[in-house]
């Protein structure tokens, strides 16, 4: 499959420490509070990184099922692979998944910026609507989390 160059970054400053940002990626506590309805998430190379959006429906079809933690720098990145909706069901069940990186950057005690890179996009057409798809959702996401407290 060849990739194509194609990314989504989205890049925001927040009011809140780097470790209040860090645990809200990192631990499904911190998740509940602005990313899906409930999830799956340890924090270990391989681990479940599963956001659920649609509780009520079956697994396989309530959000990010197998999706899996690729790697982090504790408290500075966070990867983990990512899957289509499902209303992309050629796409989702589909074996490959694309890849997220959140990069978190302390600028001052109370400042943190958080970017966000989607990447590993087949060139296939196929996939355009779902590039198109994530290109607003993780704009929701981001909106959610400028707005959230954290613990």
């Amino acid at each position: 499959m060849k990739l194509s160059d194609k990314q989504i970054i989205i890049s925001k400053t927040i009011n809140r420490p780097f470790s209040a940002i860090w645990w809200q990626w990192s631990t499904s506590e911190g998740l509940k509070t602005f990313f899906g309805a409930d999830n799956k998430m340890d924090l270990k190379i391989g681990g479940p990184f599963e956001i659920y959006f649609l509780t009520e429906n079956p697994y396989g079809l309530k959000g990010s099922e197998g999706c899996k933690v690729i790697s982090f720098v504790k408290e500075k990145q966070l990867t983990f692979t990512w899957n289509a909706p499902p209303q992309y069901p050629q796409i989702r069940n589909s074996s490959y998944h694309t890849w997220v990186v959140i990069d978190i950057e302390p600028l001052s005690k109370d400042s943190t910026k958080v970017t966000l890179t989607h990447a590993g996009w087949p060139e296939d057409n196929d996939w355009s609507p779902v590039f198109d798809y994530f290109t607003k959702a993780w704009s929701t996401v981001f909106d959610a989390l400028m707005i959230t407290d954290s613990k």
